[in-house]
């Protein structure tokens, strides 16, 4: 079968590998969507904890082409997409709801070949049948989605609370979204691309603000905000970001950085301000609430599809700049 494969840092190609038999207790899915996720430009780019060469790809959906002999909840032809997480189940963590912190955590595309891939095989376990009202491409976006509601989880966001989000592209327009269903009051984003800025808008941010602008926004807002979120990974933006932390606010790191990047933070003003600093790593038991809060149609993500690429083309984009203005690129298998 044909796949995408990181054989090292910056180096991609599109080859051969062998098909994925599924175990006793696998499904194997024929791939139709594959969402590309920072963390996956991150893998290539050498900067995430990536063994090489992997097949990346962890936001997916498509339809089981074979099942595992002890498989008997799934047949083949079902329309499905899955949980990438794989966490052992036995350590500390997974025994006290802190599986994304699992002491063997593993994760199709990440730690194990994944599904930028004609086939992908899954355990059963992690699979979720999807119904025909739900396509494809908003079936790949359910990973993303269990992303922020375990960095919701996380945030305890309380009702009326200002808010300003740093980032608005396809992560950052679905926080919107959540953020603004979870009770924020004022909610702000900050981007450097005037069209994802009207985009949150609609979904609803109260305001947008181009990054160049923040010293204006710092003088409206002396006192800072009772939530800041950071959704670009940027180091650079985060610790601006950090300087709209008001009294006794909390601060939710969702991007995702380089493994090695570093930020000033002044432990003064952590303590004399009781400031709360949060991270949210990928998905902790959250994916089913993602798919249902997809398949009812509370967060909409059919939009936010910019381009669709061919395998082919995906290793051109990994090679190339981003366009500010692209929210999520998918690939068409």
């Amino acid at each position: 079968m044909k796949a995408l494969v990181i054989e090292q840092p910056n180096v991609a190609v599109v080859k051969e590998v062998p098909y994925p038999h599924p175990g006793s207790n696998d499904v194997t899915i024929k791939v139709e969507n594959v969402g590309i996720c920072g963390t996956d430009v991150h893998i290539f780019k050498g900067e995430f904890i990536s063994p090489y060469p992997i097949v990346p790809g962890h936001e997916f959906s498509g339809v089981i082409h074979e099942i595992g002999e002890n498989v008997t909840n799934f047949q083949v032809g079902d329309r499905v997409t899955a949980d990438p997480s794989l966490f052992c189940g036995e350590c500390q963590y997974c025994l006290t709801n802190r599986g994304n912190q699992c002491e063997n955590w593993g994760a199709l595309g990440n730690t194990l070949n994944g599904s930028m891939a004609e086939y992908v095989s899954v355990p059963s376990k992690n699979v979720v049948k999807i119904p025909d009202s739900l396509s494809f491409e908003a079936a790949a976006f359910i990973e993303p989605m269990a992303c922020v509601v375990h960095g919701m989880n996380r945030l305890q966001l309380q009702v009326g609370d200002r808010v300003v989000l740093f980032g608005a592209g396809a992560m950052g327009q679905q926080l919107v979204q959540s953020l603004k269903m979870a009770g924020a009051s004022e909610l702000i984003v900050v981007d450097i691309s005037e069209k994802k800025l009207e985009m949150a808008i609609s979904r609803g941010a109260s305001r947008g603000v181009l990054s160049q602008d923040l010293a204006s926004l710092k003088e409206e807002y002396p006192n800072g905000f009772d939530v800041v979120v950071d959704a670009t990974g940027i180091p650079a933006v985060i610790e601006q970001a950090l300087e709209f932390m008001g009294p006794t606010a909390k601060y939710l790191q969702f991007g995702v950085t380089a493994e090695d990047a570093q930020i000033s933070l002044s432990p003064f003003k952590l303590y004399n301000k009781d400031w709360t600093i949060i991270g949210s790593m990928a998905i902790n038991h959250t994916f089913l609430p993602a798919y249902q809060w997809l398949k009812e149609e509370r967060i909409e993500v059919e939009s936010l599809v910019s381009k669709t690429l061919t395998l082919e083309e995906t290793v051109e984009f990994f090679n190339s700049n981003r366009d500010p203005d692209l929210l999520k690129v998918q690939i068409k298998l």
